[in-house]
């Protein structure tokens, strides 16, 4: 189960709106025969590809999936059948798909005389599947609509920005660097005119040398002002949605399959989010330096007294290079999806990373850490 886990970390952010799903085959032997994971809309999905590698060696095997294979025809025939046709005798499914309309697909696979368990290595590995590749996608499909997940950047004392507006940069080359790999993992990455006016933020995915990574999300611009004609977020293929309202916001990436949303600014996008109920995770990347003045990293987000307090549940502290990265759930019982080993207020992980003698040598990209 934990291969499977890993292959569907390696394709989360390019199968939506499928869910990114990993699979192993073992042959009879117990050894392991094919290792698959969702592709791209359209193409196969994990058990699938897994039963394609193992070939013949899949009779009487077994087949170690992430999520429930599911047992309707959508773009591609069942994995139910696919399972079946390939003589597998049991099947270990982490999480039961919560969908409708492709449920059923471990009864199924029973009625046809295999051995199912769902729950696999719970709590451990469930928690795991739960709180990675697969969170998001599970979030829309029991509630609708798109995860949203806000990220910021700020130093102790709440700041994102110095009293004269400067901002690049609050955080060191190793929080920067796992910003990208996020942005290139989500769906879309979101942002207000404000600050697409004041900091012409590229929105893009890069690598430590500025090179564009391969897989890029949808850059989308939220409000009704113009971008600047000549920015980087003036191109064709950015969305630009013309409200101040978070719903429609999110209705508008949903119609675009968009599962997984990386809310990255402004300080009023950020409030109007939260004030209306639409952000599901938080991650802090938090700077132990001090400004004492300047730009709040979260404007108004619909707290006025202290009993309306947004309080969140923290799922993993983390230090990356210099800075501490906390990754809290918005809305959430206490180590509700949690990652396996985490506890709030634990640092679980270092990242070690040189911190920068100076601000140059960095390429802005003025979008946050």
């Amino acid at each position: 189960m934990r291969i499977a886990l890993a292959a569907s970390a390696r394709v989360h952010g390019t199968t939506s709106p499928n869910p990114p799903v990993g699979c192993v085959v073992l042959a009879a032997d117990g050894t392991v025969a094919g290792v698959g994971a969702t592709a791209p809309p359209g193409g196969p999905h994990a058990e699938v590809v897994a039963l394609a590698q193992a070939g013949e060696r899949a009779r009487g095997g077994t087949a170690v999936v992430t999520l429930e294979p599911c047992a309707h025809h959508g773009r591609t025939p069942p994995c139910t059948d696919a399972l079946r046709a390939a003589g597998i005798a049991a099947v270990h499914v982490a999480v039961a798909d919560p969908n409708p309309v492709a449920a059923g697909g471990a009864e199924a696979l029973r009625a046809a005389g295999l051995t199912v368990t769902v729950g696999t290595l719970a709590p451990d590995i469930v928690d795991a599947v739960a709180a990675g590749p697969l969170r998001a996608w599970l979030h829309a499909q029991r509630t609708g609509r798109p995860h949203v997940t806000w990220k910021f950047a700020a130093t102790l004392d709440g700041r994102s920005a110095a009293a004269d507006g400067t901002s690049r940069w609050i955080t060191g080359p190793a929080a920067r660097a796992r910003v990208h790999t996020l942005r290139a993992t989500s769906d879309a990455v979101v942002v207000g005119t404000g600050t697409a006016l004041a900091d012409d933020p590229a929105l893009t995915a890069r690598d430590v040398d500025g090179t564009p990574l391969a897989r890029q999300p949808l850059r989308v611009v939220a409000g009704l002002r113009d971008v600047a004609p000549g920015s980087h977020l003036d191109a064709p293929d950015v969305l630009h949605v013309r409200t101040h309202d978070p719903d429609e916001v999110i209705a508008a990436l949903h119609a675009r399959g968009v599962v997984d949303v990386l809310l990255e600014g402004g300080p009023r996008l950020a409030g109007a989010f939260l004030a209306a109920g639409r952000v599901d995770r938080v991650l802090a990347h938090v700077a132990p330096a001090l400004l004492g003045a300047g730009a709040a990293a979260l404007g108004d987000a619909g707290v006025g007294t202290i009993g309306d307090i947004l309080r969140l549940h923290v799922a993993r502290v983390e230090l990356v290079g210099g800075d501490i990265l906390i990754d809290a759930l918005v809305g959430a019982a206490p180590g509700a999806a949690a990652p396996a080993g985490a506890a709030d207020g634990q640092v679980v992980a270092t990242v070690s990373a040189p911190r920068p003698a100076d601000r140059s040598g960095s390429t802005p990209d003025g979008s946050g850490p």
